[in-house]
């Protein structure tokens, strides 16, 4: 339950990065690699305080400070990959920006949940979905 309750989390925290993405870079013409690091930070902002508010409940062995670091440890290294396929589908084999971001971000999606349920936020507790 706790991966379907994440999919939405991480739904919601793609569709604002997404909406930054296509409106900075898609649309305004901004630089692509700069607009999605961007989004990138935003979601990764939302999708924590989400995750903890929805997902992921109760004690844990880190404190909130710790929690926060390792979540954006964790999204820096997602990070790192998102922009290495990112740029890989867009400048080397010449993908649309939209659907390499797209892509990108599927790809990473495995990598954030797996590192937080397993390492993070290892012995919490899940919420029910209508607390």
């Amino acid at each position: 339950m706790t991966a379907v309750k994440y999919f939405f989390v991480g739904g919601t925290s793609a569709l604002i990065d997404w909406t930054i993405f296509t409106i900075f870079a898609y649309f305004a013409g901004f630089n692509y690699m700069l607009v999605s690091a961007g989004g990138f930070i935003v979601a990764t902002f939302v999708n924590y305080f989400l995750s903890i508010r929805f997902v992921f409940k109760g004690s844990t062995r880190f404190g909130q400070r710790t929690k926060m670091a390792f979540v954006f440890i964790v999204s820096g290294i997602g990070l790192f990959g998102h922009q290495l396929v990112l740029y890989f589908f867009v400048d080397v084999i010449a993908l649309n920006m939209l659907f390499s971001k797209v892509s990108a971000t599927g790809l990473v999606f495995a990598w954030n949940f797996l590192a937080r349920k397993h390492f993070i936020f290892a012995g919490m507790h899940t919420t029910r979905i209508s607390e």
